[in-house]
């Protein structure tokens, strides 16, 4: 796991986009991730397709997760934040980006069907954020590290954190469909990028800590190309 610590969130994203820029030619499959953190990252992406550096034409998107009973049309729905952030700045074709359907009528057959998705197309770069209680995707603590896309119950501290971009708590959906940890895992090459002083914490077990299913986001020590980039807030207590 490679470690940079940033001044702030401005030269975290850039730094972000560095690690991924080589990835993004024709054919690249890239999963993304949504939240605070990676709106950054998106914004180099676009502001480096206009100026002519790179096209998304013939690469391909998934995304981590959606939230249950959201979808194409509802505001706080995944695929709108991507459209809204990332994919209406782009030339990429609709057609060639994927999120799990959050409306889906048989939820575990959508399952099988993102699953079979992304068996079929392996991912070249996987964005994460982290979750205060150091969840990747909504594989929240416990989650098996085996774990592929799934049904999840989501915690009562992610839908308080989530809250913040709802009218009240109360409309925060319960569930969600989430890539899981192996999913996360079979990536190539991984870039996380975290910011804030709320992160910390998850930050440094993820970093320091032991591998746990009680941090998710610990697994990443594992994997062979993991990048992960931090503001100074979001690294203040480590220690190496």
């Amino acid at each position: 796991m490679k470690v940079i610590v940033c001044d702030n969130y401005d030269e975290m994203s850039k730094k972000a986009y560095e690690v991924m820029k080589p990835v993004l030619k024709d054919g690249a499959v890239i999963a993304l991730a949504t939240g605070t953190s990676p709106i950054g990252l998106y914004k180099c992406m676009a502001e480096d397709y206009k100026k002519g550096n790179v096209s998304y034409k013939n690469i391909r998107s998934v995304n981590l997760d959606e939230y249950v009973g959201q979808g194409v049309g509802d505001e706080q729905s995944y695929v709108e934040f991507m459209r809204r952030n990332l994919f209406n700045n782009i030339d990429i074709d609709l057609k060639n980006t994927d999120l799990p359907n959050g409306k889906a009528a048989d939820l575990e057959k959508e399952v099988e069907r993102y699953n079979k998705k992304l068996a079929e197309n392996p991912i070249d770069i996987q964005v994460l954020g982290i979750g205060s209680n150091g969840h990747i995707g909504f594989n929240e603590p416990g989650t098996a590290f085996d774990s592929l896309t799934h049904v999840v119950d989501l915690t009562a501290n992610t839908i308080k954190d989530n809250s913040r971009f709802f009218k009240s708590i109360d409309e925060v959906p319960k569930k969600a469909l989430s890539m899981g940890i192996k999913n996360v895992m079979n990536a190539k090459k991984i870039v996380m990028v975290v910011n804030g002083a709320n992160k910390a914490k998850a930050v440094k077990a993820m970093i320091e800590g032991r591998v746990t299913t009680d941090c998710p986001a610990s697994i990443l020590q594992l994997h062979p190309d993991c990048t992960v980039v931090l503001d100074k807030e979001a690294a203040s207590l480590l220690t190496k």
